[in-house]
């Protein structure tokens, strides 16, 4: 395959702003004329621009289209150009780059690259112009090569990239090329005489960023901090803009204002992570919470609790509050008949028979290895999930990780603590067991029962509950050890001659212990400890579970281990093959 590409693409390996790094350096002048222009593309760029001589930037703005339309239908048999005044072009210009500011990120690269921007403005090696006569679309960067470095003229490249981050890296776009002289010439020629009817809005742009964006020292720390406030409580700030009391209330019904803030809290929560705690000590009204919270939302609720909290005869029953509110297409069952549940679900053949689910007593459901739990688990899946307890945690903070993972993905959550991305690492860290020096340091991690024993390898501290066994030894080296456990032939030997508890592995630290590890040589070592190495870069890429390309290259490396063990051990042929069969 040829790598004298003509389209950019910003696919993998062709991105328009690493083509624009290497013409660059090459380049004493860089012109580019954009209909859009984005301070994100300059400050994607700006570092490859250094050595650049002269820096040129002609956009396109004039009126809005609407306002053309009526000027057109005015003057229906006059061809009417629509042109601005200097002074119009540049109080256009200035407010489109206050609006830019007002939606980019506050973050240190668009800081550095702005005041990188406004450094080279006052020393003249960039210019900004505007062109008022009529609206430009075009995409055009015109390279000009340094004649002392450079064998040709330069290069031009067009097609569909505006000059912003999107544009130059994010986007999927289509932009060509052009190396012969005489295009360079004719897109050159084009630009100048463009530029020569432009206006100038250099000191716009610096006057814009000093006096309508959050980027100019005159900010003081006062306004600095209220701005953070807000930025903290703007989802806070924009609730209280909600009014709750649009939906009915029954006759004498107690109106709280701390029960109508949780209520909105709590639906911002349910919206964005798919799940939410209703907790609060007995008596101050989490049912009704829940209730005024499943008014404000769509579609049916189902409710799962104790037989007594929807017994009709209890006045604060759930049965008896959704009927006093109001609350029509919900359904309320016990706790204790989940499979009914289940099947009712089935029956109607229809996945949007419910999207919301109150649990009740949630607690109740804490540990993973019960079949009430696996059968919630089913129900909740792809739900909304209301979790309402007075007692959340009882004994560790792994009571409060079940709950989570009806409307979380323990290994990717969407909860915005990078801390907590992956829960099972984050809770199994807090629940800290008595000899503290066994969980700190290079270990290995399993699951006590399995459906396929699995070894994972730890070079960091893990706290860990009783449902792991954990390994630690000094005699062997523990990424070799991880090896060798992963590898079918001690899977096969785990499933004859360990522990199975139904049809599942029961991996204790009994058959563990007798399992017959064998020791190679060094260099048989080293094959088997730098294949897990390559496993675990690749298994630690934040992509890994949804790139099906590393998940075979990891299956590739785990298929080499197991070749080294069939080895190490001197199994035979027809032996290998009875392992392979098996498993």
């Amino acid at each position: 395959m040829t790598t004298d590409l003509t389209f950019i693409t910003n696919e993998e390996n062709n991105k328009l702003v690493d083509r624009f790094a290497v013409l660059i350096k090459h380049s004493q002048f860089f012109d580019c004329l954009v209909g859009y222009f984005y301070t994100s593309g300059f400050y994607s760029l700006y570092e490859s621009l250094e050595e650049t001589e002269k820096i040129r930037i002609l956009i396109g703005i004039s009126t809005n289209k609407d306002t053309f339309d009526l000027i057109q239908e005015s003057q229906k048999q006059i061809q009417t150009e629509l042109k601005l005044s200097h002074k119009e072009t540049k109080n256009e210009y200035s407010n489109k780059v206050a609006e830019e500011y007002e939606n980019s990120e506050d973050s240190v690269e668009v800081y550095e690259g702005t005041k990188k921007f406004i450094e080279w403005i006052k020393s003249d090696k960039l210019k900004i112009k505007v062109y008022p006569d009529e609206n430009i679309h075009s995409k055009v960067y015109i390279m000009t090569f340094d004649e002392e470095k450079a064998y040709d003229k330069g290069r031009v490249i067009t097609g569909s990239s505006n000059f912003s981050q999107s544009g130059l890296r994010d986007n999927l776009e289509f932009n060509v090329e052009l190396k012969n002289s005489s295009d360079h010439k004719f897109a050159l020629d084009q630009f100048n005489k463009l530029w020569e009817n432009s206006v100038d809005v250099s000191e716009e742009y610096i006057e814009t960023i000093d006096t309508k964006t959050w980027l100019n020292d005159k900010i003081t720390p006062y306004e600095l901090y209220l701005k953070f406030l807000y930025e903290y409580l703007e989802e806070k700030i924009n609730l209280d803009l909600e009014d709750i009391d649009d939906f009915y209330r029954p006759p004498n019904f107690m109106d709280l204002k701390y029960q109508k803030d949780a209520v909105q809290d709590a639906k911002v929560k349910l919206l964005e992570y798919g799940g939410v705690f209703i907790s609060d000590v007995v008596g101050l009204g989490k049912t009704y919470i829940a209730t005024m919270l499943a008014q404000r939302l769509d579609g049916r609720t189902l409710v799962i609790a104790p037989p007594v909290l929807i017994d009709r005869d209890n006045p604060g029953s759930w049965t008896n509050v959704f009927e006093d509110f109001g609350i029509q297409h919900s359904y309320i069952e016990s706790r204790g008949k989940l499979d009914d549940i289940i099947r009712r679900i089935t029956d109607t053949d229809k996945n949007q028979y419910y999207k919301n689910v109150i649990i009740d007593e949630a607690h109740s459901f804490r540990n993973e290895a019960t079949q009430s739990y696996e059968k919630l688990a089913q129900i909740c899946r792809g739900k909304r999930v209301i979790l309402v307890s007075a007692t959340p945690l009882n004994n560790t903070p792994l009571d409060i990780l079940s709950p989570i993972k009806l409307f979380q993905n323990a290994n990717r959550s969407t909860l915005p603590n990078p801390k907590v991305k992956d829960l099972e690492r984050y809770f199994n860290g807090l629940h800290r067991a008595r000899d503290e020096n066994f969980f700190t340091g290079e270990s290995i991690v399993s699951l006590r029962k399995c459906s396929e024993p699995t070894f994972t390898y730890c070079d960091f501290d893990c706290y860990v509950s009783q449902t792991f066994v954990v390994i630690k030894t000094d005699r062997i080296d523990l990424k070799y050890l991880t090896g060798t456990l992963n590898s079918q032939l001690i899977k096969f030997w785990l499933y004859y001659e360990g522990k199975l508890q139904g049809n599942n592995y029961q991996v204790d630290s009994e058959p563990l212990m007798n399992v017959p590890i064998k020791v190679g040589s060094d260099i048989e070592n080293a094959m088997v400890v730098d294949l897990i190495c390559q496993i675990l870069f690749i298994t630690k890429d934040a992509d890994y579970l949804d790139n099906p390309d590393k998940q075979a290259k990891v299956k590739t490396l785990e298929n080499q281990i197991d070749q080294l063990v069939y080895k190490l051990y001197d199994l035979t042929t027809e032996e290998i093959k009875i392992v392979k069969e098996f498993n």
